[in-house]
């Protein structure tokens, strides 16, 4: 944010997020004349956004001691996904506030920033013009700045009042409390907009399985559509499950991804999946005191929802009657994705969709190896025939491939033998043996 004056500010080390976000990983940024409004609006939106989350960037927050003032500041509008502008009459008084604001314009321009403006206690169109204290705040900087430098402050000021924004007085008629809940929930839905599932960087055969499902997807469905993805362990179904989310997450504003159900179900309970997903899509937290009460908050919240969902890791039926039932909580066009090892769970359910998920083809897994044991896609000439007879025996089954293949990376010949030879012995239905060959190698701090 920015400072009334051009003296820096003494602020202390962020101290309320995850060690993640230190070293300046900024969500948001706002922008506002300190004077008018750090103790109120902008203390109150800085707090809801915190509460949901969101890591913001507040200069008596964030700045260490010692810091320069300017150079932090326009480097952490850079860092950042999204900038709230919060302009107000006297806040082109500040050459920080018409510096931030251009570097924030510029950012939108050249990196594709959102920026978000709350035009508070004035229209867009004072804005646009200088008109009142803006335009004598503005002009007040011609004695000590350059003309150009002054000019292209006025173009910011015009260019942001373009933007699609909120003007404060025009909202439930000036409460503040509802203008902050609806930036929250906006900043909320932008972020999601922007993040993606992580998958692996090596994928062979997964783009063509995507496009054969979307091709199944129809738009005009009046209900929600229900994908089951199914196959043994290890075949890449929570693989392909993101990578379909990740196609279709741009077109949800309310999405979830709800990972590990069969463990954190047995080890947390049903309650904590429904939270989860409550939180998730309202974008704020909720109790629920038992599974009925999860259902009932699902079912009379979720109705007008356009929703994408993706439960991962389904190992019974009772966990889908939780937490999506048929389908018919949320609004039509909504999209939930299932993947499961066990194939009946599916037959007594409604399912839009359903998708087997075989093993790759030898080629393609010969491929997938080879990513992850050379680094290219195909092996090298002295472990050509190794390679080969190593993954006959795993049957085309990417997670055992991708182990495998990692653990050989760089082994000497001697090492490439022993395990092929082992690995010959385990039966292809065994993932999980197949995969202890590999663990059981690593020294102790590896494993």
């Amino acid at each position: 944010m920015a400072s009334s004056s051009s003296t820096p500010p003494h602020g202390r080390d962020y101290e309320g997020g995850e060690e993640q976000w230190k070293g300046n990983n900024y969500e948001v940024f706002l922008s506002f004349r300190g004077k008018d409004t750090r103790k109120g609006f902008t203390d109150y939106l800085y707090t809801s956004l915190k509460d949901a989350g969101i890591h913001v960037f507040r200069d008596d927050v964030e700045l260490r001691v010692g810091d320069e003032f300017g150079p932090e500041l326009l480097h952490s509008i850079t860092q950042s996904k999204i900038s709230i502008p919060i302009i107000l009459e006297d806040y082109a008084s500040s050459k920080w506030c018409l510096r931030e604001l251009a570097q924030i314009l510029n950012c939108k321009r050249n990196e594709g920033q959102i920026v978000l403006p709350i035009f508070y206690k004035v229209e867009p169109s004072q804005v646009r013009y200088l008109k009142g204290r803006l335009g004598h705040a503005v002009n007040a900087h011609k004695e000590n700045e350059d003309e150009m430098i002054v000019k292209k402050w006025k173009e910011s000021l015009k260019e942001v009042s373009f933007l699609k924004g909120w003007e404060s007085e025009k909202i439930h008629n000036g409460h503040e409390a509802v203008l902050v809940k609806m930036v929250v929930r906006r900043v909320m839905s932008e972020l999601k907009r922007l993040f993606q599932l992580n998958v692996p960087e090596q994928l062979v055969g997964v783009d063509n399985r995507v496009e054969n499902i979307m091709s199944k997807i129809d738009t005009k469905f009046n209900g929600t559509w229900i994908i089951r993805i199914y196959g043994m362990g290890g075949i890449g179904k929570t693989t392909l499950a993101k990578v379909l989310y990740n196609k279709l997450s741009s077109h949800f504003e309310d999405r979830c991804f709800v990972e590990n159900i069969r463990e954190t179900s047995r080890r947390e309970g049903i309650k904590c999946l429904q939270k989860q997903l409550i939180s998730d899509i309202i974008g704020s937290l909720c109790d629920v005191s038992n599974v009925d009460d999860g259902i009932g908050i699902l079912k009379s919240r979720f109705t007008s929802k356009k929703v994408l969902i993706l439960l991962d890791d389904v190992d019974d039926r009772i966990y889908l009657n939780a937490l999506v039932g048929d389908g018919s909580w949320f609004k039509a066009g909504s999209i939930v994705i299932v993947t499961t090892r066990d194939k009946s769970i599916l037959d007594t359910a409604g399912v839009s969709h359903k998708y087997q998920l075989n093993e790759l083809l030898s080629d393609q897994s010969l491929v997938l190896f080879s990513r992850h044991a050379f680094r290219m896609d195909s092996p090298s000439i002295d472990y050509e025939v190794f390679s080969r007879d190593i993954v006959s025996t795993t049957w085309g089954l990417p997670l055992a491939l991708e182990v495998i293949g990692s653990f050989l990376c760089g082994k000497t010949k001697e090492a490439w033998k022993a395990t092929s030879k082992k690995l010959e012995k385990v039966p292809h239905t065994k993932v999980q043996e197949k995969l202890r060959i590999s663990y059981d190698a690593l020294d102790p701090d590896n494993q």
